[in-house]
């Protein structure tokens, strides 16, 4: 069984730049994640979450200040 990661959170201006990194260089997900010792699966899913607030996501996601507001209600 593969060894567990101590869950941690991560700046949006991290997570901004992480994404701009994968956007801009031309690698992969999985190699940019690997660079900043980040699961593949946390940066494609802020990839997506990037994609969706920038108006170019899945139709029915939720954008960021979308999910924000509705956790507060």
């Amino acid at each position: 069984m593969g060894k567990k990661r101590r869950r941690r959170s991560f700046s949006p201006e991290f997570k901004a730049e992480a994404v701009k990194v994968v956007e801009q260089s031309g690698k992969s997900p999985g190699t940019v994640a690997r660079e900043l010792d980040l699961t593949e699966t946390a940066l494609r899913r802020w990839v997506a979450q990037a994609e969706v607030d920038a108006g170019r996501g899945h139709g029915g996601a939720l954008t960021t200040d979308e999910r924000t507001e509705l956790a507060h209600l």
